[in-house]
């Protein structure tokens, strides 16, 4: 059994915890029996080991499984049926292990947690927030919704990138073929001609003949430049420096910030609507916010567990933002705080993607208008010294 190392909070004061527990959700909740007020919970590094496995299809799973139960198949012959249905070997061996923990009297959120490469803390949740209310079929419905929601807006900022990405590699081909194969051919044709060139032709013709001398060395570069930014761009830690970056770009770093806030309430909002508590819920998010919020979320947890209302926890940490906090005071004057955190999410998807559609219309035709400036500039003074020849002997 692993142990788990719990943040608390006792008499004001933060207090670490080593209790050993099959799961997150179980640790937190034996922090709470023993009288502490749980933040967060992780497992120690040398606790166990995660295998690295494909990606396992979890709304597909949910969908399906949701349809058998509609049907009328109860949870076990449910896993069952998509066991003997799925042919893959990965989703195979994650949900025979799921079904055997089921077999052995374990309740479904306990024999998902036992999966974690498949079933991220955030589903495992939802579905133990489920069980205490016995309305497991309304929970998985909820996810799925939760799932396409998030697809959304990935889809149209995915959609809305394909031209410019593009353009842009057609583009820089374009540039590359014209430096390196046309203008080292005009170099000779001018170094046989002996006359005199404008300036920024001896430049770009200079860089013609450097091209053809170090071609090869130059080409090795370039792929080993590209390959370097694909496996950086793999490594987490890159990851959170290129989003650090963007989020100081004053235009751009706004948005993002919406961004995650608008996936963090979203995924928030469920929680709390299928019966989480909100400890327990702002635990289960941690992962959906970058390390510069990590910290915000904590303390406003910490507030929280100190009776801070929710809206002035969430403003004290700098977690929302104007419109936010006041649907946050309309939410819990209703007593429907769950609900109105998912409509701000949708509220700010529809403007993440009105700014989206605004930021493509402008940046594309910027980006073409830049690349034909470029190929027309190289053009031009390949050709100027021909336009002088023909003007000498006229």
């Amino acid at each position: 059994m692993p142990d788990y190392e719990v943040r608390t909070v006792r008499g004001g004061q933060i207090v670490m915890l080593l209790i050993p527990a099959i799961h997150e959700n179980e640790a937190i909740e034996l922090a709470q029996i023993k009288g502490y007020v749980p933040i967060s919970a992780k497992a120690k590094s040398n606790a166990y080991v995660l295998k690295k496995t494909r990606h396992f299809p979890l709304a597909l799973f949910s969908q399906e499984l949701l349809a058998l139960m509609h049907a009328g198949l109860n949870l076990v012959e449910a896993i069952e049926a998509l066991v003997e249905k799925d042919s893959r070997v990965e989703v195979k061996s994650v949900l025979d292990a799921v079904l055997q923990n089921l077999y052995q009297g374990q309740t479904f959120s306990a024999a998902l947690s036992a999966q974690p490469q498949a079933f991220p803390m955030l589903y495992v949740a939802t579905v133990k927030a489920s069980e205490k209310t016995g309305d497991l079929s309304e929970s998985l419905s909820r996810y799925v919704a939760y799932e396409l929601q998030l697809g959304l807006v990935k889809k149209k900022i995915i959609s809305a990138s394909i031209y410019p990405i593009l353009l842009m590699v057609v583009g820089g081909m374009v540039i590359l073929f014209l430096l390196g194969f046309v203008v080292p051919k005009f170099s000779h044709i001018y170094e046989d001609t002996g006359g005199d060139l404008p300036f920024l032709s001896q430049v770009l013709l200079s860089w013609g003949v450097f091209i053809e001398t170090h071609g090869k060395a130059m080409l090795i570069a370039i792929a080993s430049c590209i390959a370097a930014i694909v496996y950086g761009m793999m490594s987490l830690k890159v990851k959170k420096w290129v989003t650090q970056l963007f989020l100081r770009i004053p235009a751009i770093g706004d948005r993002l910030k919406i961004f995650q806030l608008a996936r963090f309430y979203r995924t928030l909002g469920m929680l709390l609507a299928g019966g989480t508590p909100i400890l327990a819920a702002l635990n289960s998010v941690e992962g959906l916010l970058p390390a510069s919020l990590k910290d915000k979320l904590e303390a406003s947890s910490l507030a929280i567990s100190e009776g801070q209302l929710i809206s002035s926890a969430m403003e004290s940490a700098d977690l929302t933002t104007p419109v936010a906090l006041r649907m946050l005071r309309v939410g819990e004057r209703g007593g429907t705080i769950g609900e109105m955190m998912e409509r701000i999410a949708s509220f700010y998807d529809e403007e993440l993607s009105r700014w989206i559609d605004w930021f493509t219309r402008l940046f594309e035709p910027l980006l073409m208008l830049f690349i034909g400036l470029v190929i027309g500039v190289v053009v031009l003074l390949l050709y100027m010294p021909i336009f002088e020849l023909a003007g000498n002997i006229q």
